[in-house]
């Protein structure tokens, strides 16, 4: 079976590998990994060689335009890459695509497939993220794919609400979960080196995107966050970079500037990478923004989230995440919880609502062995 993963960030390649690595090990299974968007760019961390590395040496790379600053060059980069992968895949014809999430050339990715008649497979439908335009991305892609991997019982239900046959959707848990529990890590002493900072006891772990729905400019809030952050000098501070949405790199500068003023507490790594962002987790003290990792995965690490402003509004979350307003003091208290000792307790005993038993095999097996016949012709099914 010949297996097309679409990759477009560090952080769903993250997710992704250990899953395109299994179905590669399979000898009924040939696995070619499409990479597109932030991997292509110097400026996120030129990510393409985590993939290679990975063991996908000939990884294909989808080129699609780099500025995504504005609304018009999302669209047009959007465009570029429909066509791009339209073409990739007309030459690879698959059996079937695995895309995960909600980012725009992944919609792009889901639409080219669509039209070449190759299968989806869509990872982590049903969520909900109500600040951003992510949201309504996944939904299309939902519609758009024939077998659905969801990372609760709650977001299958909810697949299933939007007229997908319950038989094509599987909870597995979340992938990043099962990364957690099991991918080894770094020592402490090799982290340091590798980012080089020495992570001391209250470090923060900083992952701010830009809220595709909110009216105040992303400069505004990353303002209050960097106001919020000063008010704690005795913590170091991790800073990775923004993804490549809409006004995203208007935030990049002012974190550059930040660190530069602050070397002695401040480190900018503009992508850890799957590795590196593991081994961080079980360092630092909190993890502070508003990534869905910070929901998702670091629950498992055992330490607080600090969940700013509107855009994962809506997603499951565990007790360990700590949800604030967007303004310089509704921050700086959630930190200051998360970095009690209450908060880290808390943060210690809570449950994540997103593991599973057995994602990894339960997701290849799923990907795998579903018969091509079942997923070609969708049937709308109706909830009695």
């Amino acid at each position: 079976m010949k297996i097309a993963i679409a990759t477009g960030t560090r952080a769903d390649w993250g997710l992704l590998s250990p899953i395109a690595r299994a179905l590669d090990a399979r000898p009924d299974c040939e696995v070619t990994v499409l990479a597109t968007n932030m991997h292509l760019i110097p400026e996120y961390g030129n990510t393409i060689g985590e993939v290679m590395a990975d063991g996908f040496p000939d990884a294909v790379r989808v080129a699609m335009p780099a500025d995504t600053d504005t609304p018009l060059k999302v669209t047009e980069a959007m465009a570029a890459c429909m066509t791009a992968m339209g073409r990739e895949l007309e030459r690879l014809r698959p059996d079937r695509i695995v895309i995960l999430g909600d980012r725009f050339e992944m919609l792009a990715t889901a639409t080219a497939a669509l039209m070449a008649g190759v299968p989806i497979v869509h990872i982590a439908g049903g969520e909900i993220s109500e600040g951003a335009v992510d949201d309504s991305i996944r939904h299309a892609i939902t519609k758009m794919a024939s077998l659905h991997l969801t990372a609760t019982e709650t977001y299958r239900r909810r697949v299933i609400a939007m007229g997908e046959e319950p038989a094509r959707v599987i909870n597995t848990g979340a992938i990043g979960v099962y990364n957690m529990l099991n991918l080894p890590v770094l020592s402490k002493q090799e982290l340091e080196q590798s980012i080089g900072m020495e992570l001391t006891p209250g470090t923060l772990l900083v992952t701010y995107h830009p809220a595709t729905l909110d009216p105040e400019p992303p400069a505004v809030r990353v303002g209050a966050l960097l106001s919020a952050l000063d008010r704690f000098p005795a913590s170091k501070i991790l800073f990775t970079y923004p993804n490549n949405d809409a006004r995203g790199r208007q935030i990049i500068p002012l974190i550059d500037a930040y660190a530069k003023a602050r070397p002695e507490r401040v480190c900018v790594v503009p992508s850890l990478g799957r590795l590196r962002y593991a081994s961080a987790l079980r360092l630092v003290s909190a993890v502070v923004g508003n990534s869905s990792s910070g929901l998702v995965e670091v629950p498992s690490a055992g330490i607080p989230t600090v969940d700013i402003g509107i855009r994962q509004r809506g997603r499951i979350a565990g007790a360990s995440v700590v949800h604030c307003g967007d303004t310089a003091n509704e921050i700086a208290r959630a930190i200051t919880y998360a970095l009690s000792p209450e908060g880290q307790a808390a943060a210690r005993s809570a449950a994540n609502p997103y593991g599973g038993p057995d994602t990894l095999a339960t997701m290849v097996r799923a990907i795998a062995e579903t018969p091509g016949a079942t997923l070609r012709n969708k049937k709308f099914h109706d909830i009695e």
